[in-house]
């Protein structure tokens, strides 16, 4: 191949490279918002992952609770081994429960893309599903973190409890003033897991109405 043949061959191929460097560089608002969309699915993957330890970790304990229970204080050696057992299982949901606020916090900083991405989209409908899709998945940060700080209190009042259970010359009136406590802040983390499942339950369908008006392919979350 002559020098010359070469130069134009090579200014042929950096002349495609830059074009196709062009075309790929050039996403629309909506090919963004799927990103970012998709993006945050993604960094929930460890939220997914910690809800069947944690329901396991949560049997697990209550059996020992439960057997606690039923022994009387001549049983006082095995009341202490299975307390320091229930401990331990406190201690392994609240490690889980620490990755997965920290997988939601990634999503969420992922997810506040959005904020701008929304405001560059041409369709005004498309524009308003955004804004409603952008509001709800804050709400349901928000009550996630109130889901976090009743759950926190819970395993914290649990492994009192445990402790108490430890103390022969425990006074009755102090056991059940802390069962009383942990009953009212377990209704606390009802109540906020059923917030948070509502907003992300309306998140998900939000997103599908999204995807489906922007005419991209469908996922499940």
């Amino acid at each position: 191949m002559s020098l010359t043949r070469r130069v134009r061959f090579l200014i042929s191929i950096i002349a495609l490279i830059f074009i196709l460097t062009g075309c790929m560089e050039k996403k629309t608002p909506v090919d963004k918002m799927y990103d970012v969309l998709e993006a945050v699915v993604s960094k929930e993957k460890v939220f997914e992952e910690q809800q069947d330890p944690l329901v396991n970790l949560e049997k697990q304990e209550k059996e020992k609770y439960d057997q606690i229970i039923e022994l009387g204080m001549k049983e006082y050696d095995q009341i202490v081994k299975l307390s320091d057992e229930a401990l331990t299982l406190a201690d392994k949901r609240k490690g889980h429960m620490e990755k997965e606020t920290k997988s939601l916090n990634e999503s969420e900083k992922e997810f506040q893309k959005v904020a701008d991405l929304k405001g560059e989209l041409d369709d005004l409908e498309l524009t308003k599903i955004a804004d409603e899709l952008y509001d709800i998945m804050n709400q349901r940060y928000r009550s996630h973190e109130e889901l976090y700080r009743e759950y926190s209190n819970a395993i914290k009042y649990d492994q009192e409890l445990y402790r108490m259970f430890k103390d022969k010359d425990l006074p009755i009136a102090d056991l059940e003033t802390q069962i009383n406590k942990l009953n009212e802040t377990y209704k606390k983390v009802f109540e906020a897991n059923e917030k948070f499942n509502k907003y992300t339950e309306q998140y998900n369908e939000k997103k599908m109405s999204f995807y489906k008006k922007a005419g991209l392919q469908t996922t499940e979350k």
